[in-house]
C-alpha cells in the first residue's frame, strides 16, 4: 500500500501530541536492512547518492560488517528475560533512577556492559570466512584479535567519546559494530513511554551519544517529520525541521545537496513537494550559527533511506560542505581518520 504523503497544511493540522517522540530500533531487521542498502549504495543504484569506485570496496566491507552483526543479533535469544540477560541489560531500578534525573537510561558514558566482549569476539569469527579471500582484511582481524583487554577497552572508550586521535581507523569500526550491536539490542527492550527528552535536543535520548544524521519519515503518525537517527543505538527522537541539531538554533540554517547527474542544480521551488526527487533525498543542513551541518535524508524522496548507511556513502557531500567552511557536528561509527 503507498502511503499518502501529507500537505504542509494538514501537516501544522494533526494532532501534535500524537507526535511519536521516540522510535525504538528494530535490531533483527535493522542490520539486515542496512547491509542491504549498503549494497545498493556501492552498487551506484541510488540515484540520489552517487558513489564512486573508490568508495564501493569500503561500502561493500562494511556491508558485511553488518551482515555480521545481523548474524550475531539473529543468533542471541529471542525471549526478552533471556536477551536482557544477554546483553546485560540494566535493572528496572537503575533505569528508573537514570529516568528520574533526566538522564539516558543506557549511558554511553557509563561502565560498558561485558557482554560486548563477547559480540565482538563473534563478529570476528563471522567475518573471519570473508578474509580467506582478502588478505588485507585477514591482516586486520589478526591485529584486532590481538590486543590487549588494555587497548581494546581504550578504543572502545574513543568510539564512544568520538575521540578520533590515538584511535586505529582500520580497528575502529569492528569495535564500533560490536558496540551498536549491544546498545541497539538494549534499546530495544525498552518502554518508549518512558524514556524522557535530555535537556539538549541534540543529544539521544536514550545512550546520550550523537545523532549521525537525521531523517524525514513517512507513514503513520510518523508521516512528515524528522527524526534524529543515533549512531550507536539506533534510536531516533523527533527534532523539528529548520533547526539545527547540534546548536539548536533555527535562524541560519540553510540546505546544501548534489548537483543532478546531468550537472544542474537542485530544481525550482516548485518542486520542493514532489516525490522521487534525487537531489532531495540527501542534502547537508548547514547552521551559520555555530558553522556545523549534518546530513539529512528524507524517505518522502527515497522510501528505503537508511541513516547511517546513506551517511557513510554520501562522502562527495561532506567534502562540497566541508569545503564551504563548515565542519561536521558528529561521525560516523563506521568510518575513522587518522587525522583531521
Amino acid at each position: 500500500m503507498v502511503q499518502r504523503l501529507l500537505a504542509p497544511g494538514e501537516i501544522e493540522a494533526l494532532d501534535h501530541t500524537a507526535i511519536p517522540r521516540l522510535l525504538l530500533p528494530q535490531p533483527r531487521g535493522l542490520f539486515r536492512a542496512r547491509a542491504a542498502r549498503l549494497r545498493r549504495l556501492a552498487n551506484n543504484d541510488i540515484k540520489g547518492i552517487p558513489v564512486g569506485a573508490t568508495l564501493r570496496g569500503y561500502l561493500l566491507l562494511m556491508a558485511a560488517l553488518v551482515d555480521a552483526q545481523a548474524a550475531v543479533t539473529l543468533a542471541l535469544p529471542s525471549d526478552t528475560s533471556a536477551l536482557a540477560a544477554a546483553i546485560n541489560l540494566p535493572g528496572h531500578a537503575a533505569i528508573a533512577q537514570a529516568l528520574s534525573h533526566n538522564m539516558p537510561p543506557l549511558p554511553v558514558s557509563g561502565a560498558r556492559p561485558r557482554a560486548w566482549r563477547g559480540v565482538f569476539d563473534n563478529l570476528l569469527a563471522q567475518m573471519g570466512t570473508l578474509a580467506n579471500s582478502q588478505p588485507q582484511l585477514s591482516s586486520v582481524l589478526d591485529e584486532l584479535r590481538a590486543l590487549s583487554d588494555a587497548e581494546l577497552d581504550g578504543c572502545a572508550d574513543a568510539v564512544l567519546a568520538q575521540f578520533g586521535d590515538g584511535i586505529n581507523p582500520l580497528h575502529a569500526p569492528f569495535v564500533a559494530a560490536a558496540l551498536q550491536v549491544v546498545w541497539t539490542l538494549q534499546a530495544s527492550l525498552l518502554d518508549a513511554r518512558h524514556v524522557q527528552p535530555l535537556v539538549t535536543g541534540a543529544l539521544c535520548p536514550v545512550c546520550g551519544s550523537h545523532p549521525v544524521a537525521s531523517v524525514i519519515r513517512i507513514g503513520g503518525q510518523s508521516q512528515g517529520y524528522r527524526y534524529l537517527h543515533c549512531g550507536i543505538c539506533a534510536s531516533e527522537w523527533h527534532m523539528v525541521r529548520v533547526k539545527c541539531s547540534s546548536c539548536e538554533q533555527n535562524a541560519h540554517v540553510a540546505y546544501q545537496s548534489l548537483e543532478d547527474a546531468d550537472g544542474g542544480t537542485a530544481p525550482p521551488s516548485d518542486a520542493i513537494n514532489k516525490a522521487n526527487d534525487p537531489s532531495r533525498v540527501a542534502r547537508a543542513e548547514t547552521c551559520d550559527d555555530c558553522h556545523s551541518y549534518r546530513k539529512i535524508f528524507n524517505q518522502e524522496h527515497d522510501y528505503e533511506v537508511e541513516p547511517l548507511a546513506d551517511d557513510l556513502a554520501s562522502l562527495m557531500l561532506d567534502v562540497l560542505v566541508g569545503e564551504a567552511g563548515y565542519a561536521r557536528a558528529s561521525g560516523n561509527p563506521l568510518l575513522w581518520f587518522s587525522a583531521p
